[in-house]
């Protein structure tokens, strides 16, 4: 009785339409291309080329579209079971009943080739739709007519709904008239404590164990969101923590706690190891984390020859106090030395010459030829300069307490600065370059300025660098463009900031 009822209800239905909406070459060695459309009623169409093919290929799918907006009433899916993943194979029995494993309200797919070659509408069940990959959904089957006197009225689907259902995505249905199930009422638990992954047992004991796991994890944590690593603090941390997880190992006789206490004391150790070759303090034996370009004595030196400078220019304004300031390094022991012409225009001088030559002018600097002489000097002939200033006395003192082999050491640190690449590549001018290297003499250990990082006062600043608050804060930017400065602030007091990771090797930190 059911099966001769739902074969009557069958025969009554149509089955989905589907058309195809092709693009084909013409022949070879023309790029023209054929449009044609699965319906009879449909022209051919002829395009001078693939892309025009494929737009009016598409506009001409969109139209059927419009036309028909929504598949027709009565009707069951047009795969017919062909190639349709969402059909089990054929097993022998009627062929009518193959449409009634589809499931869902008829829907108008659109289906395209993934090459562009073809596009396919087709009225085919929701379910189909969904297994089909890349179809898309153009509208649902619109509502049949009602039934005939005597005619058993089909079936409600399941879904109270009339719109096609995916596995995909949620859909919500205007007047369903099925009410919602009601939300479970959310209960509110304290969050667990978590130290390394580990929940922290509420019973633990003693409290005072567990208040110091508790608020370990809060540190760690804590740790995890600072901006700039600090290398002292995490290693403590680490050892506190394989105090706190040794403890935790007796209390519970868990040994896994116990393993991770001792991975925790074995991270302090590398960590405090890391810490000591960032601060220079390194052990007989081992290597420097960061391999500084002078060693620490060379460091007082270095900021002696820059004191010096700055009270015994003879001209004003930062081109001559840098140019004054190598002279000076490459003179300092005998007050004489060579120099050819690259030494001072890789400087970036405004006008090189006429600096030489007041220098010269005012008895500064004596050099045997002309300027011009020296500045066409090159590695092969190079120039001897004398720095009257500089020549030791009968005493065999001078200024300045380093030795001979000490002098081209400071020199050379003092030109890798001035001639770091970029700032060679951004053409930093003397001020840029001087500001430079009073930077790289006024850090601490990790590369912050000013003792213990707290900043450089303005009024010391300016003894080295000649310039004002608006010109100061055009240097900095510069210098925090070329990668040499990082978080860097003035105030009406202090210029704070970091030197950037790349240039620590080339910095003088300042005593503790």
């Amino acid at each position: 009785m059911t099966q001769a009822a739902a074969g009557s209800e069958l025969d009554e239905r149509v089955p989905g339409r589907r058309w195809t909406v092709r693009l084909d070459p013409v022949g070879r060695g023309s790029a023209e291309v054929r449009v044609s459309c699965g319906r009879p009623a449909c022209a051919e169409q002829r395009l001078p080329s693939a892309a025009a093919g494929r737009a009016a290929a598409v506009a001409h799918l969109k139209a059927h579209l419009r036309a028909t907006p929504a598949p027709r009433a009565d009707t069951y899916c047009a795969c017919r079971a062909d190639g349709c993943r969402a059909h089990v194979p054929d097993t022998g029995r009627d062929a009518r009943t193959a449409p009634w494993r589809c499931g869902g309200p008829v829907v108008l797919a659109v289906v395209a080739d993934r090459a562009g070659r073809w596009w396919q509408a087709l009225e085919c069940c929701s379910r189909c739709a969904a297994v089909i990959p890349g179809a898309q959904t153009a509208g649902p089957s619109r509502p049949s007519a009602p039934p005939a006197p005597g005619r058993p009225a089909p079936a409600a689907p399941r879904t109270g709904t009339t719109a096609p259902q995916f596995s995909d995505r949620q859909q919500v249905t205007a007047g369903a008239g099925v009410p919602g199930p009601r939300p479970e009422p959310t209960r509110r638990r304290r969050p667990e404590a978590r130290i390394s992954q580990r929940v922290i047992p509420r019973d633990l004991r003693p409290l005072s164990l567990r208040d110091e796991l508790v608020e370990l994890g809060g540190l760690f944590r804590a740790y995890q969101r600072r901006a700039e690593p600090d290398l002292s603090m995490l290693a403590d941390l680490q050892e506190r923590k394989a105090r706190a997880f040794l403890a935790w190992s007796d209390a519970s006789c868990d040994v896994t706690l116990r393993l991770e206490a001792q991975r925790a004391e074995q991270a302090a150790a590398v960590i405090r190891r890391q810490h000591r070759h960032r601060t220079g303090e390194v052990a007989e034996g081992e290597e420097p984390g960061v391999a500084r370009l002078l060693n620490v004595p060379q460091w007082e030196y270095a900021r002696s020859v820059l004191t010096h400078v700055a009270g015994h220019t003879p001209l004003p304004g930062a081109e001559a106090r840098l140019l004054v300031l190598m002279l000076t390094l490459r003179t300092a022991h005998t007050g004489t030395g060579n120099l050819v012409g690259q030494d001072v225009t890789g400087l970036g001088l405004t006008d090189p010459e006429d600096l030489i030559g007041k220098l010269t002018g005012c008895g500064w600097l004596d050099i045997p030829g002309t300027v011009g002489d020296l500045l066409a000097s090159r590695p092969e002939n190079p120039t001897p300069v004398t720095v009257p200033s500089l020549v030791p006395g009968t005493d065999g003192s001078g200024p300045f307490t380093f030795g001979r082999k000490t002098r081209p050491k400071l020199s050379g640190w003092a030109q890798r600065v001035v001639s770091d690449k970029k700032l060679r590549k951004a053409k930093a001018p003397a001020g840029i370059r001087l500001l430079a290297l009073t930077l790289a003499t006024s850090t601490d250990d990790t590369g912050r300025l000013g003792p213990g990082g707290q900043g450089i006062p303005l009024n010391t600043l300016a003894t080295r660098v000649p310039a004002d608050a608006g010109e100061l804060r055009y240097l900095m930017d510069r210098l925090t463009a070329a990668d040499w400065l990082a978080e860097a602030a003035l105030t009406d007091t202090h210029l704070t900031g970091q030197l950037t990771e790349r240039v620590l090797p080339l910095t003088c930190p300042l005593p503790d």
